[in-house]
């Protein structure tokens, strides 16, 4: 079976950057522990490059925001379906995704799950 690729494209207001990253560092362990083989969370540095879609049109950004480009790798589609279900469930990401306490806003964020395709 082909790996499973969970991705996300967020829009972080460049002050709350150390937040978020910090935020990040922890949701790594929560998702790992329970499944998850690989977490990346990257931050844009050259993302006007005059190609297709630019991130910052593409992100509705902001002034003073920057994306945040990030994937979650499982073994299989089923593997990261019960995974979630965990991550979900775990107090130490619920007690993370209170609103008041999120660097970013939840409504602007994108995700999606992707078969991978080509994996070498």
């Amino acid at each position: 079976m082909p790996i499973y690729v969970d991705g996300f494209v967020i829009p972080v207001a460049k002050k709350n950057l150390k937040a978020y990253m910090k935020m990040a560092q922890k949701a790594s362990a929560v998702f790992k522990e329970h499944g998850a083989i690989e977490y990346r969370e990257c931050a844009a540095d050259d993302i006007a490059n005059g190609f297709g879609t630019p991130f910052t049109k593409l992100a509705k950004l902001k002034p003073n925001e920057t994306v945040i480009f990030s994937w979650v790798t499982y073994k299989s589609k089923a593997a990261r379906d019960k995974a979630n279900v965990k991550i979900m469930k775990d107090p130490r990401l619920a007690a993370m995704m209170d609103p008041k306490n999120m660097p970013f806003d939840m409504k602007r964020m994108t995700m999606g799950g992707f078969t991978c395709m080509v994996d070498e």
